[in-house]
């Protein structure tokens, strides 16, 4: 049994006088939603990655918005709040770029982790291969406790233990997991081993007790694994991005259960899902709105956000008369078991951006990603062939609607002649299989395997598990969704689908719209009887002061303010 308490302060950002900006940080594009002063509202979806212009794309569109040159600081409170998704941590874990680590466990144990629960990822692989997403060194601790945190052996900081550390260290391993055995009842060895790590002042040391108070060593390291390896970049983009806005905005970090951190109480492994977990908040706003201006009853929503990278698809039930959905506790990544409360979001490799290729026998549709650059070949930057390619060619994505912000120099319309002939050359290749195949028809193949995919994940978020999906309304969203919505629509029986009028920055308007908390879990490790709930009921009394005594350590609460609001789960 354990007891969870979540603490959400309020929110007096809705009285602001400066700015109000909301940022989703994606793969593909950065969108950008504004709250002028004045209450007018401002969107700007610009790439991710801009090559031959310095600086964060975030950051000139946000001196655009507010009317500041790049290269004078922001005025002092002319930003009243920023709030941010981010995919930097996810991107750094999957793509192999996070800090390379030095794990401190028990001695012994020093596999452990790599072993990990014995699940095998393909189960009649002969030889399997479990591929450490990280650079990773290992040192072992001597010092034990017992299950219930007694100390068995008594922690030793000896020398051999240091000469390791520090060697480490000068080899480049300059960010610090410590996991011990039975941490998240007896947290004193992990602590002891923080307050020697930073005299010798790491990147950062992630301690389990501190990222999960739940048991089981595997999940609660592993987590400590991803948060150490991904912090330091996480934490260098956002140094950059306040130091680019002059230091001087209050910055709010969406994380990925759906709700706002500020950054002091910020852990990297909770924003995994940090830009999704905004459209999924956004989307049940507005699918809740516009049913009870339609003056129909409330139904299940199934979310779908196609953005240039991937698709996030969800699904929402109704429960007590309202829009529910529920956190899972822990998810896997790269491999990687990481426990963070997140939103029920399931991603699918096919975006906008997702490379259509012939291998010899069939079409393929992704799982590779054009990206923001070079981008799809109406890009002007030399591209692969896209999904994005293929609407232009059938006439479904005017090129007139896009922008002229292609080419080397960001000033071209889409190359639709590139398209053309790029199309053409992928029909040739076909020929041979596919007689007399023309461009217009592989491009519209390519569609359907991407509708089929898509589709394919939204039935296993609905219907293998009990929902039936043509009972709900369809939400599209993300830059590229509304070219694909009809078709999946059609795919999956769905009679009624909502594109809002923000809905290319969904994600974004989403994060404007969720609420900041502080999710707190202590393990009891008791059985639920009535001779121990009065010691719940002290439990969570002591969560819900330490949570507010952290909000007040970091401005978000003042002396006066009105009380948190409190909810309490006990989990079995």
């Amino acid at each position: 049994m354990r007891t969870t308490a979540e603490l959400r302060p309020p929110d007096e950002a809705c009285a602001a006088a400066g700015w109000r900006i909301w940022i989703d940080r994606g793969g593909t594009f950065t969108d950008v939603v504004a709250l002028a002063p004045g209450g007018e509202r401002l969107v700007r979806k610009v790439l991710s990655q801009q090559p031959g212009l310095e600086g964060d794309p975030a950051v000139r569109a946000i001196a655009e918005l507010v009317g500041v040159p790049l290269d004078q600081p922001l005025p002092a409170g002319l930003i009243q709040e920023l709030r941010l998704g981010t995919t930097v941590a996810t991107n750094a874990l999957l793509e192999h770029r996070g800090a390379p680590v030095l794990l401190l466990i028990n001695r012994g144990f020093a596999d452990l982790l790599t072993i990990g629960d014995l699940h095998r990822p393909d189960l009649f692989a002969q030889a399997v291969k479990r591929p450490m997403p990280l650079e990773l060194r290992v040192v072992e601790v001597a010092g034990r406790l017992a299950a219930d945190g007694s100390e068995l052996e008594p922690l030793q900081i000896d020398a051999e233990l240091k000469q390791q550390v520090r060697q480490a260290m000068a080899d480049g391993y300059c960010s610090c997991a410590v996991a011990l055995l039975h941490s998240y009842r007896n947290p004193s060895h992990e602590q002891r081993l923080a307050a020697w790590l930073e005299t010798l002042k790491p990147e950062a040391i992630g301690l389990s007790h501190r990222l999960s108070g739940l048991p089981r060593l595997v999940p609660r390291g592993q987590t400590t694994l991803v948060e150490a390896a991904v912090a330091p970049v996480l934490d260098r983009y956002l140094d950059q991005l306040e130091t680019a806005l002059n230091g001087a905005v209050p910055l709010r970090v969406m994380r990925s259960s759906g709700a706002l951190a500020e950054r002091p109480l910020l852990h990297a492994k909770d924003t995994i899902l940090s830009g999704p977990a905004g459209g999924m908040v956004g989307a049940i706003a507005v699918a809740r709105q516009a049913l009870l201006l339609a003056g129909l009853p409330l139904q299940p929503v199934v979310g779908f956000d196609m953005g240039g990278t991937s698709t996030d698809v969800f699904h929402c039930g109704v429960a007590a008369g309202d829009l529910q959905w529920q956190r899972s506790p822990e998810t896997s990544i790269a491999g990687l078991v990481l426990q963070a409360p997140m939103l029920p979001i399931h991603t699918v490799a096919a975006g906008g951006g997702s490379i259509l290729r012939f291998d010899g026998e069939r079409l393929r549709v992704g799982p590779e990603s054009a990206g923001a650059d070079p981008g799809p070949a109406a890009y002007r930057r030399g591209g692969p062939l896209t999904i994005t390619d293929a609407n232009l060619l059938l006439g479904r994505l005017p090129p007139q609607a896009l922008p002229p912000v292609f080419g080397a120099a960001g000033d071209q319309p889409v190359d639709q002649q590139a398209v053309q002939q790029a199309f053409a050359a992928l029909a040739a290749q076909m020929a041979p299989s596919r007689p007399g195949i023309t461009a217009e028809q592989v491009a519209a193949g390519a569609l359907q395997i991407a509708t089929e995919t898509m589709a394919a994940a939204i039935r296993h978020i609905s219907l293998e598990r009990g929902q039936d999906p043509r009972e709900a309304l369809l939400v599209s969203y993300g830059g590229a969704a509304a070219q694909q919505a009809c078709a999946l629509a059609a795919e999956l029986g769905i009679r009624r689908l909502l594109v809002h009028p923000l809905a290319g920055v969904l994600s974004a308007y989403g994060i404007g719209m969720a609420s900041p908390s502080l999710l707190l879990e202590r393990t009891l490790r008791q059985p639920l009887q009535p001779a121990v709930v009065p010691w719940v009921q002290q439990q969570r009394q002591q969560l819900v002061a330490e949570g507010a005594d952290q909000l007040r350590r970091v401005g978000v609460l003042q002396h006066g303010s009105p009380p948190v609001q409190v909810q309490v789960e006990l989990r079995h």
